[in-house]
């Protein structure tokens, strides 16, 4: 009779990641303000994600920033927050799994409509939904073979933190801050006990100005933050990324001596997960002598983080312009800079584009276009075979010049954190039943050619005999078998 032990506990898993794009619009209703918009900077916030019956609802905050030139020609902002919530519909979804939504802005467009401007932007939501499930595997069972191997077995967990970001510092000559921007990179992320460990650098850029000119002033603010969570294990890897959630900027200007003091303050949110990986016994086949077995087989699939690898390299080429730029154009400063890069892992390098804003002056009107460099950046050494990379960059201390009439060149320097995760596989037996009674072989000897690559347990398997006594009646066999040997069985006659 069979009598198998089952293990049984609880695992959490990535069953799926999606992505959505969707459409906030808002209303700036004091146009008769405004002669052109030169610039518009969209600060984007997760403030929910709930997976339901078919349907994962998703909600944010978009604070949007816009500066333009009004009828004198003077630079003025205004600023307008607008929350938003939008749905993804899917068969697999279901209350009992839990989403994790990362937002960030794709497009923004403009236009007049009537007496207002509409700020129309494209938020794309990158969604991981988790689920709580059960595992279950084999370890033995009476009355049967049993191939068990060491499997690592693995769950995901995941952690939220939530930090505040302050720094202080001087700039000469700002008589005013029209748009400050930011993007957070993380540059490690570990797990202590009960707690997981987060730092990196916020990437400040302010589009301001000095005296009459615009400028981009650009400051790297460190942050380290820690993360509550129970199940975390000293020393082992996540992975992170972090949103600026809210943002402000303080300045005071002293006109006697010429300088600014800024007062910068954020908080920020994180979100991660790692792997908690342990080694177990598991049976991955098995047979029996008297009763052919229904087997059941589960497989796994998980992504395990391994380590944040830092880049930091400098780009430079030929860069396309919305706008026709000529000699009388005036370049004042590159603004809000932007990177959107991804893993090419043929060419094991980074490519994508930066973007910027270009603030100009042409027939003295302050204009501005779009500026996009296409890059390609080689990651030395970033990846082994089979391992996969997330890409999260940052840029600084952009520039543009005209090459030619109509030709600009733009230079940008990136920090590119990769982070990097290994994908543990695994298969093994999850359950396991008696079948139909097997008819004993009555031959008092058999010849067994088997075939090449074929091991002890393959051979014994076929032979529906243990593999201890496939070796006492085969101790010449070296395995695996090269598919020339020939595998004598001997069995005793009972006299009744």
């Amino acid at each position: 009779m069979l009598k198998p032990e089952i293990n049984s506990e609880g695992v959490k898993r990535l069953i799926k990641t999606v992505e959505d794009r969707s459409v906030v619009e808002s209303r700036f209703p004091q146009s008769s303000e405004i002669t052109e918009i030169i610039a518009v900077e969209p600060q984007l916030s997760t403030l929910s994600c709930e997976v339901a019956d078919g349907r994962i609802n998703y909600g944010g905050k978009a604070v949007l920033t816009i500066v333009y030139s009004d009828e004198e020609g003077k630079l003025c902002r205004m600023q307008k927050g607008v929350e938003f919530s939008h749905y993804l519909d899917g068969e697999d979804f279901a209350p009992a799994q839990v989403g994790v939504c990362a937002l960030k802005c794709d497009k923004v467009t403009f236009r007049r409509d009537g007496s207002s401007f509409v700020i129309s932007i494209v938020v794309a939501a990158h969604i991981c939904v988790y689920e709580q499930g059960e595992r279950a595997y084999l370890t033995t069972a009476e009355g049967a073979f049993i191939k068990n191997e060491e499997l690592n077995l693995c769950s995901v967990v995941t952690f939220t933190g939530e930090s505040e970001v302050e720094d202080d510092f001087e700039a000469d000559s700002l008589i005013d801050v029209l748009i400050p921007s930011a993007k957070a990179v993380v540059l490690s992320c570990e797990c202590g006990t009960g707690d997981v460990d987060i730092s990196g650098e916020i990437y400040l850029s302010l589009f301001a100005m000095r005296r009459q000119s615009p400028v981009c002033i650009e400051r790297v603010i460190p942050f380290k933050m820690t993360a509550p969570c129970d199940d975390a294990s000293a020393g082992v890897n996540a992975a992170a990324w972090v949103e600026i959630s809210d943002l402000n900027l303080n300045a005071t200007v002293n006109e006697d001596k010429g300088r600014c003091n800024l007062n910068f303050t954020c908080t920020i949110s994180a979100n991660g997960w790692f792997t908690a990986m342990r080694s177990e016994s598991v049976a991955v086949d098995a047979f029996s002598a008297d009763n052919a077995l229904n087997l059941t087989f589960a497989k796994e699939s998980n992504l395990v983080c391994r380590e944040i690898k830092v880049y930091s390299e400098n780009v430079k080429g030929l860069a396309a312009a919305k706008s026709r730029l000529s000699y009388d154009c005036q370049f004042c400063a590159a603004v809000l800079p932007v990177a959107e890069c991804e893993y090419n892992a043929a060419e094991g390098c980074a490519e994508g584009a930066v973007s910027c804003h270009l603030i100009y002056l042409q027939g003295g009107e302050v204009k501005s276009t779009e500026i996009t460099l296409p890059v390609s950046v080689g990651l030395k050494g970033v990846a082994q075979s089979g391992q996969s990379v997330s890409l999260d960059i940052a840029v600084s201390g952009i520039s543009v010049k005209l090459k030619a009439e109509g030709e600009a060149e733009a230079a940008a320097s990136l920090k590119i954190c990769a982070t990097v995760c290994d994908n543990n596989e695994c298969s093994y037996v999850s359950a396991i039943d008696e079948g139909e009674r097997i008819v004993p072989n009555d031959c008092a000897v058999s010849v067994f050619l088997p075939a090449a690559g074929d091991g002890l347990w393959e051979v014994a398997k076929k032979l529906n005999k243990s593999p201890s006594d496939v070796l006492v009646c085969n101790p010449e066999l070296s395995f695996p078998l090269c598919g020339k040997e020939r595998i004598l069985i001997y069995r005793s006659k009972c006299n009744g």
